[in-house]
């Protein structure tokens, strides 16, 4: 690697040598206290949320009907693809940062930045969006015991009405989502504790949420009437509405449920054994949900017709049709979608942590976003200003302006992963894989094609929406976009520390005791054994 300034013509496209980012993973210095079954269970705490809780219904009763079992396996399988092109990457390059990471490696760091800033905004907006829905069930949870919160603690300052011709208004309110937001920052303050804590409270959480789902399909099977499940594939009745593009309109929708195994590859950095472990927790992840998902899914839409699914609480629904002897049921339900939730909120934001940490540890952020914290050896300061930005964006924005964003966000990094296996299979075909994304080419082009799937409807309503007289989605997604260039041109292309022809090893020595260098070395001792 050289420490001659890149030459300015190819300024925009330098990129990290596989090497420099091996040596960064061997001298990095969060701790790896993470396994297998911790990155599993991180993996399905991320995944089993809105997705299972809410959007299942939601999807059946606006699109696909009970074929929202085959959208599951859609999204799935589109999901697999990816999920073996990130497990290779991961397995050979384990570092934090996931495809922000993996693009620098193979596109260049204008793209490394896109897709980083993107990153940022796909977990910031899903842990928004999921805190949002939180809230709602901890209130209806508490509801049952006879305790009412206020609504104007559980409802956004900004609200989503009908206008003119059928176009959404949003207007201001009277009210902050402040119980949203306290969930946000309680979850912010335990990753500031360790990774360690917080993957024991998030394997507790998934046992329970898990152990409710399995309960719920047990019990659920004496209640199915087949005849809820015909027609399977309801016909379309225009637009993208039931037949079999409502299948692939609901597997966009439900899309939004599988960011969880995404998260799972911004933990490499501290997992115990990487090359083996991260394969593990990815597909294991995948493979559970997916599974558990189309279950559920199938077991809901013969319990209740599914028109009558599309409420925020569809189990909840299907539990109240087995009769009032069951009312403990729904008690239990609605903790197990409150532990779920919380699960879910948790790694959101630990995946937007570390995607932030990475990229100020390469200088496109200021330094002072990967400083870690004596102690806890977390980077608390990026934790900290980040989980008060969700928590703001949770009190003041609505669901209905969040969730196509993170769906497309997904969409765009699962392509750049897969783009990015490719790449490496032509440019480094001897390169060390201690997992090999089988099948060869295909597995990544179909990975690439499984993510335009998903995407083309999700921009498709974008721009409808932007025609109906609803730009408030299209405007903050351009409105984000524009602040990320600018923080790149003012701040990150002169502070980058590869275009300065500094290797990390080189970064770290030259820096001085700046605020990451200067918590590391207070660190003593506990830094050899983390390699």
């Amino acid at each position: 690697m050289s420490d001659a300034p890149v030459a300015r013509g190819h300024r925009l496209l330098i990129k990290k040598s596989i090497e420099q980012i091996q040596y960064e993973s061997q001298h990095q210095h969060l701790k790896r206290t993470l396994g297998p079954v911790n990155l599993v269970f991180l993996g399905i705490g991320c995944i089993i949320g809105a997705g299972i809780y809410v959007m299942t219904g939601n999807a059946a009763a606006n699109f696909a009907g009970p074929a929202v079992v085959l959208s599951f396996v859609v999204a799935g399988v589109a999901c697999a693809f990816a999920g073996l092109c990130y497990a290779e990457l991961a397995s050979c390059m384990p570092v934090a940062g996931s495809a922000y990471t993996y693009s620098y490696t193979t596109l260049g760091e204008v793209f490394a930045w896109i897709m980083g800033w993107l990153l940022v905004l796909e977990y910031g907006v899903a842990a928004a969006t999921v805190a949002a829905g939180w809230s709602g069930n901890v209130t209806s949870l508490l509801a049952n015991f006879g305790l009412q919160i206020p609504v104007g603690l559980t409802t956004s300052y900004i609200q989503a009405g009908a206008g003119p011709g059928g176009a959404t208004i949003f207007s201001g309110g009277h009210g902050l989502n402040l119980l949203g937001a306290g969930g946000i920052l309680g979850v912010t303050a335990l990753l500031v504790l360790g990774i360690s804590e917080s993957a024991r409270v998030n394997n507790v959480i998934v046992m329970v949420k898990v152990g409710v789902l399995l309960l719920f399909i047990a019990m659920g099977i004496a209640f199915i009437h087949p005849a809820n499940w015909h027609p399977f594939i309801p016909k379309n009745v225009g637009g993208l509405k039931y037949g079999t593009v409502g299948i692939f309109r609901a597997a966009s929708t439900i899309f939004f449920a599988y960011v969880g195994f995404e998260a799972v590859s911004t933990a490499a950095a501290e997992a115990k054994n990487p090359s083996r472990d991260m394969p593990v927790g990815i597909l294991g992840s995948l493979a559970v949900c997916t599974i558990l998902y189309i279950v559920v899914a199938a077991v809901l839409t013969g319990m209740v017709p599914y028109r009558e699914l599309g409420g925020p609480a569809p189990i909840a629904l299907a539990v109240d049709r087995m009769g009032p002897a069951f009312a403990w049921f729904a008690i239990l339900i609605k903790i197990g979608a409150v532990a779920g939730l919380t699960s879910v909120m948790l790694i959101l934001t630990y995946g937007q942590s570390r995607v932030f940490f990475a990229m100020a540890r390469d200088g496109l952020l200021p330094s002072i976003f990967s400083t870690l914290h004596r102690s806890f050896r977390t980077p608390w300061i990026g934790t900290m200003v980040l989980g008060v930005a969700i928590a703001i964006a949770a009190a003041v924005l609505p669901i209905d302006i969040l969730g196509n964003l993170v769906s497309l966000g997904t969409a765009v990094a699962f392509a750049i992963v897969c783009i990015s296996v490719l790449w490496l299979r032509k440019a480094r075909p001897d390169m060390e894989r201690p997992f090999r994304a089988p099948g060869g080419i295909w597995t990544p082009i179909l990975g690439i094609v499984g993510a335009a799937v998903m995407a083309v409807p999700l921009i498709a309503d974008m721009g409808l929406s932007v025609l109906k007289g609803d730009p408030i989605p299209a405007v903050i997604l351009a409105s984000y976009i524009v602040l990320g260039a600018v923080i790149y041109i003012i701040y990150g292309r002169a502070n980058s520390r590869l275009a300065q022809g500094l290797g990390q090893r080189d970064a770290d020595q030259d820096a001085g005791p700046g605020p990451m260098q200067a918590e590391v070395h207070g660190i003593g001792a506990a830094k050899a054994d983390v390699s």
